[in-house]
């Protein structure tokens, strides 16, 4: 049985990890000390996602490079661009926070959804399908927090959508992680 995985497979699948584990650990320390701010808290993330999409756009364009490797390569500069502009400036952070968390997942969410529809051969397709649902639904409610600029759902959101990331990129990357071929 050939071995398909939609996000590929590398060996640098423990990079991917480690992001996954930075953002579980950015989220619950938000979660925790949500008095170190709301504009902290936007240039904590940004440059949470300027590394995130480095580490995307390294694993895409590495000579083996992994399948669906344009997926992370788009994803990658969208996470760049925001993680920049939320570092950018304190003041435009704090207006455009949650729009653009709200755009990195509903991109997220439609990527694991499109790959949940492209492995429903395999056994546990309908988990990526889940996350995908999951994923959008985090992009919506942020959509609505960022339309009433209410701060205390937004911080909620954050702290929320942080951990749940980093937990669905850590399940990612041993997904990602290469089988041993005995020979």
């Amino acid at each position: 049985m050939k071995n398909f995985n939609f996000w590929g497979q590398t060996r640098y699948w423990w990079v991917v990890l480690l992001v996954g584990i930075l953002l579980v650990l950015g989220g619950f320390a938000y979660w925790f000390w949500p008095e170190a701010g709301y504009a902290v808290a936007s240039q904590i993330f940004g440059w949470l996602l300027v590394l995130t999409g480095l580490v995307q756009v390294c694993a895409s364009a590495g000579v083996n490079r992994p399948r669906g490797w344009g997926w992370w390569l788009a994803g990658g500069v969208l996470d760049m661009f925001i993680g920049f502009m939320l570092v950018r400036s304190i003041v435009l952070s704090e207006v455009v926070f949650p729009y653009f968390l709200a755009i990195i997942f509903i991109f997220w969410g439609v990527a694991s959804i499109i790959s949940s529809v492209t492995t429903r051969s395999h056994r546990y397709w309908w988990m990526y399908l889940i996350n995908g649902i999951l994923l959008l639904i985090i992009g919506f409610f942020f959509l609505e927090a960022g339309w009433v600029q209410n701060m205390m759902m937004v911080s909620f959101l954050t702290a929320l959508a942080f951990i749940y990331w980093g937990f669905t990129i850590a399940m990612t990357a041993y997904d990602m992680k290469p089988a041993v071929s005995s020979r």
